[in-house]
């Protein structure tokens, strides 16, 4: 069975992650494979629990709840903006991902609604809330 993936191996993984509708909503097939180091907080914590003991040429399946993925979707990471100081620059249409920047760092948001004098903006992951499957294929563990 070779080496079984515990805190500190490499892993090189395929898979396929899902929404419960069946949706797919990222995918390493048909492009390079997903490469990380165990234990080291680089991807969920569900998706690592998964792999967590299994060894290269398994398939796992598992489902993952909110709190070990993305988080629960919070309301009070929404809030307004002027349109008037939003650069011209920037779509203002519904989905339009933005980066902003401030004194505490960089925050990654969503354009989620429009209204003549504001834009509303969503700061949740957009899994956020979300319970995802994941099939993941062990391609190698060293």
């Amino acid at each position: 069975m070779g080496n079984v993936v515990q805190n500190g191996s490499t892993v090189t993984v395929h898979y396929t992650g899902t929404l419960e509708d069946g949706t797919v909503f990222d995918s390493s097939r048909g492009r390079e494979p997903l490469v990380f180091e165990q234990g080291k907080g680089m991807l969920i914590k569900g998706f690592e629990n998964a792999v967590e003991g299994h060894s290269a040429g398994e398939t796992v399946t598992v489902t993952i709840p909110p709190s070990e993925a993305y988080g629960e979707y919070d309301p009070t990471q929404m809030f307004s903006v002027a349109k008037a100081q939003v650069p011209d620059s920037i779509p203002l249409e519904i989905g339009t991902k933005l980066q902003l920047s401030s004194e505490k760092g960089v925050m990654y948001v969503t354009i989620s609604e429009i209204t003549d004098e504001e834009i509303v903006l969503d700061g949740n992951h957009e899994l956020a809330g979300k319970t995802l499957t994941f099939e993941i294929e062990i391609l190698s563990v060293a």
